[in-house]
């Protein structure tokens, strides 16, 4: 399929220490390690885990430490004020894809198309904020989805925990993303339905134009 050579590798993300989980299907998730038991294979990323089949994976490619960086000379110095939080939708989109492991491209496409990057859109089925997030959704990944910050990083949340669900495949994932993984396992890919195709093939379109 066209659309499933669409790579998360080619993206680049800041090197830091962890690892990267190179998929079957080409797609590749950052973790800080992993731990293999028989068939599984667990993805540590910050205080949470994944469990993705063995054979889902075909090589871990090892994220090398940064170089250590030269101590500056000591000096007395009255700290400024902290800046505020940013609220641009675009740099909250950019961390929270790099807390996700995702390429922030990715990320923003999808955001793109489920808003416009508006945090006050809500869809006539009640979908709320940047990402789009239905309450019932929200409230299970533990964000406000009206607190534009908790929208976005719970939204990339759960795009990396599609791309976990269903091995990599970004179709599959950003058709559960759309319609549901209901939809998904009923049809066993993207489902027949016309909003769903567009979607799919607008997340990747936008994804294909942001790459350099």
């Amino acid at each position: 399929m066209v659309l499933r050579a669409i790579l998360l590798l080619a993206v680049g993300v800041p090197l830091m220490a962890g690892e990267f989980a190179v998929f079957a299907s080409g797609a590749r998730l950052q973790a800080d390690r992993h731990e293999r038991d028989g068939n599984v294979i667990r993805l540590y990323h910050g205080s949470g885990v994944s469990e993705v089949p063995a054979s889902a994976i075909v090589d871990f490619e090892t994220i090398p430490e940064p170089p250590a960086a030269v101590p500056a000379p000591v000096a007395v110095m009255v700290p400024e004020p902290a800046p505020p939080p940013s609220n641009d939708p675009r740099e909250l989109i950019r961390q929270a894809a790099l807390r996700a492991g995702l390429p922030p491209e990715f990320v923003a496409s999808v955001a793109k198309v489920e808003s416009a990057l508006r945090p006050e859109a809500v869809s006539p089925k009640g979908a709320i904020g940047v990402m789009q997030l239905m309450p019932a959704t929200a409230k299970s990944l533990g964000a406000d989805p009206h607190d534009v910050a908790q929208n976005i990083d719970a939204g990339a949340r759960l795009l990396r925990d599609l791309l976990l669900k269903y091995d990599g495949d970004v179709v599959k994932a950003l058709s559960a993303y759309n319609a549901g993984p209901g939809a998904v396992a009923r049809y066993q890919g993207m489902p027949p339905y016309d909003e769903t195709r567009r979607y799919v093939n607008k997340v990747i379109g936008a994804y294909q134009a942001a790459l350099p």
